[in-house]
């Protein structure tokens, strides 16, 4: 298992970074890695973020040295989706089969966990977040059909899209960790439009089935002085509290996003309109 330690940034030192910089702090480019685990443990609310694509064997989770637990989940949970072939998740006690764009959340305290790919020749894409928890709450898979489902926008605004709550409260219970999946409708572009901020917790998003030779551009910074990041199929970015997030796509795509923080209030934002942005 590789892990990769970033830091946090003050947000006045974030307007002097240049292309270079932003994306070296904030892009995970590469999220998974054949036959590896790869995780990039943020700062910004010890929030961990990678992915793991068993091919020819299976991948034990194994801790992290930033860690100093004796085992990954000791102190932590985890949410897992999986936008591969099918996958075999095992635990001590327990196995899931995890399909296409189904999801997995482990609580806290959970020991010996093992990725499989059911099929090697078409491998399982596991995107893993996880967060710090106080509580042990029960593991639990989810799929869409059990998701909280809210459609937004409109194609007037390039905005239509579909928002599967997945791994939240509503759904079920965490520590502090939420994901879910938003999902373009054709002929729309952005997402989380408006966009918002939200002092009380970080985020982290990971876009994919972006089509061949198409780009998504994410928006993030301030809402007065906003930078972006030019980003390919399967990969992932950092948000910091202080910094909105959202994106415009040269086609429509998916993507996931995970949160953690202060609080599990999902409609805690700080609404900014478009034509108020800079």
């Amino acid at each position: 298992m590789k892990t990769e330690l970033r830091y946090a940034s003050h947000p006045q030192d974030f307007k002097s970074y240049d292309t270079e910089k932003i994306r070296k702090e904030f892009l995970i480019e590469k999220v998974f890695v054949p036959d590896e685990i790869s995780l990039v443990y943020s700062l910004y609310d010890r929030y961990m973020v990678g992915g793991a694509m068993p091919v020819k064997k299976a991948l034990m989770l194994g801790t992290a040295d930033d860690l100093k637990s004796s085992f990954f989940l000791e102190r932590r949970e985890m949410g897992i989706i999986n936008v591969g072939g099918p996958a075999v998740i095992e635990t001590s006690g327990s196995v899931y089969d995890l399909d296409y764009k189904e999801a997995l959340y482990l609580g806290r305290g959970v020991k010996d966990v093992v990725f499989k790919s059911a099929d090697g020749g078409r491998p399982a894409k596991l995107y893993i977040n996880s967060a710090p928890a106080h509580h042990a709450y029960p593991s639990r898979k989810v799929t869409l059909k059990d998701a909280e489902v809210v459609v937004l926008g409109s194609s007037e605004t390039s905005n239509h899209r579909t928002i599967n709550k997945l791994l939240v409260n509503s759904v079920l219970p965490s520590c502090q960790l939420q994901m879910g999946m938003t999902e373009l409708k054709t002929g729309s572009v952005w997402n989380t439009m408006p966009v918002h901020t939200h002092n009380r917790r970080m985020e982290a998003y990971f876009y994919f089935e972006v089509p061949e030779k198409q780009a998504v551009c994410h928006f993030m910074g301030d809402p007065d002085e906003t930078r972006h990041i030019w980003m390919k199929n399967e990969q992932a970015v950092l948000s910091p509290s202080w910094s909105i997030h959202s994106a415009a796509g040269t086609s429509n795509y998916t993507f996931i996003w995970g949160m953690a923080g202060e609080n599990l209030d999902y409609g805690d934002m700080d609404t900014r309109h478009p034509d108020t942005l800079k």
